[in-house]
């Protein structure tokens, strides 16, 4: 008999017993997001600098946003290097199962 409760669980209902699945869903979303944000500045050929000065902010706070570990960026800071690299911020809201 296997002794393993989580055999046959999905990996959210394993991540929620562990209490890590909101860290791990705002990490891949923040992961996405500034993926996506480097992506765009090197199809327009920015430069973190010229980024930076374009969202009238510091370098240090474009590194934040664009590393893919830090949750912590304003959704104004992720709003304005959307609108530089042409491109808009949808949220949504969804129900929880």
């Amino acid at each position: 008999m296997n002794n393993n409760l989580h055999i046959g669980s999905s990996l959210d209902d394993f991540l929620e017993d562990e209490g890590i699945l909101e860290e791990i869903n705002l990490i891949a979303i923040k992961r996405v997001i500034a993926w996506q944000i480097k992506h765009a500045m090197s199809e327009k050929k920015l430069t973190k600098s010229d980024m930076a000065k374009q969202m009238k902010t510091s370098r240090s706070s474009l590194d934040r946003l664009l590393d893919p570990n830090n949750t912590s960026v304003t959704l104004d800071t992720i709003d304005r290097a959307a609108k530089i690299i042409g491109k808009r911020v949808r949220f949504e809201l969804i129900d929880v199962a």
